[in-house]
């Protein structure tokens, strides 16, 4: 039965896959218009809602629902530095609907250079090379100056999807420097069920079901210097492993 149910949703990930495919030829013009005629200070916002209905459009074909907990906790007028844990692919579009707020990911720079998502990618994402110190300087920069212009960034700590049985993996600096050096409230999302529809150690396997997207009371970061990094750190370690 174990062997029947695994073919199952290798096949529904081949189908949900053309899907996605297909989706994508659909909406990428969308995405080039928005960035092409609307003004340079609006094209963000209207993007993200492209990006939240894209998602949600996906979302309800596969058989997805997504279950946002503690909403009220974010305001959608201010600016954040959203995190969240992360073990599936599908942790991203979650992510964009969780997100009541205009946000821009923090992204590899390999993702870019895909043919046509790179572009989508290269105009709605803030990318890095993590390999490459001064590019990772220049992400910091970008990012904050994102924050500047009043759109959020969403950042995952982890670094990468978590393939281990650890809750969750270390978290690297950059988000909670970026959220003490702007000053700005960091706001923590954890993402739960995403990696039992879609494995990080079985992407070909997918199967329909609910995620559920738990918001914490953003944390505070006034008046901190980088000396409180570590225990900014923690707390929102803390935060994810008590949903977790």
């Amino acid at each position: 039965m174990k062997i029947i149910s695994r073919f199952a949703r290798f096949i529904f990930a081949l189908i949900t896959g053309a899907i996605f495919i297909l989706s994508f030829f659909i909406f990428f013009p969308c995405y080039f218009i928005v960035f092409n005629i609307y003004p340079k200070e609006k094209a963000p916002k209207i993007a993200h809602r492209l990006s939240q209905l894209w998602a949600r459009t996906l979302f309800a074909i596969f058989f997805i629902r997504v279950r946002i907990v503690n909403a009220q906790f974010i305001d959608a007028q201010k600016t954040y530095v959203f995190i969240g844990n992360h073990r599936s692919f599908l942790d991203i579009p979650a992510y964009a609907i969780a997100c009541k707020n205009t946000i821009r990911f923090l992204a590899k720079v390999e993702l870019t250079k895909i043919p046509l998502l790179g572009y989508v990618i290269r105009k709605t994402y803030i990318s890095v090379d993590r390999k490459d110190k001064a590019a990772r300087l220049q992400s910091i920069n970008n990012m904050l100056d994102s924050l500047k212009e009043k759109i959020s960034v969403f950042i995952c700590p982890e670094g990468t999807r978590n393939r281990t049985e650890r809750p969750l993996l270390d978290f690297r600096d950059g988000a909670f420097r970026l959220a003490i050096e702007s000053q700005l409230p960091l706001a923590v999302l954890t993402v739960k069920g995403a990696d039992k529809l879609l494995s990080p150690k079985r992407p070909l396997e997918l199967s329909p079901g609910i995620i559920t997207c738990i918001w914490s009371k953003p944390i505070d970061t006034l008046g901190m210097t980088m000396d409180d990094l570590e225990t900014l750190k923690e707390k929102a370690r803390v935060l994810m492993i008590a949903e977790l």
